[in-house]
């Protein structure tokens, strides 16, 4: 199960890159009057995240489950900026296509829809995963 957990972490981490991507590109780090998604919380996210996917890493190699706990308490606040950027994305959305979208854009408005629920249903999947695995749920 471990090894599910790293999978569907990468391939959340792959859908964040491309979010983080558009953001950047799209002026969000530059401009943060525009967006709705504040920069320290975005980095935040990113830079838990990533320490999250290290020490699971970590323990992957070295099997100390004291490591997967770590890891999965690492993805609590991860999520929870996570969620947190989805609820203030959500309004930018669903104005996109709306006469009383604002000018100019915000960043975020030039996610594609595809990947921010993928990147969701993955990240989902990875606490779930992450969680199991450091209960000791599945091991032989």
């Amino acid at each position: 199960m471990g090894i599910a957990a790293l999978i569907t972490w990468l391939l959340t981490a792959v859908g964040g890159f491309v979010l983080l991507g558009t953001w950047i590109a799209k002026g969000g780090a530059r401009q943060p009057t525009t967006t709705h998604l504040p920069p320290p919380v975005v980095f935040g996210h990113f830079l838990l995240a990533v320490a999250g996917l290290v020490v699971w890493i970590v323990y992957l190699v070295i099997d100390k489950t004291a490591l997967a706990w770590i890891a999965f308490a690492l993805l609590v606040p991860v999520a929870l900026l996570g969620f947190a950027m989805l609820v203030r994305w959500l309004p930018v959305y669903r104005a996109r296509s709306a006469a009383d979208a604002p000018a100019p854009a915000p960043a975020e408005q030039h996610f594609p829809i595809a990947v921010v629920a993928g990147h969701g249903v993955f990240a989902v999947t990875t606490v779930i995963l992450t969680l199991l695995t450091a209960l000791g749920v599945g091991e032989s």
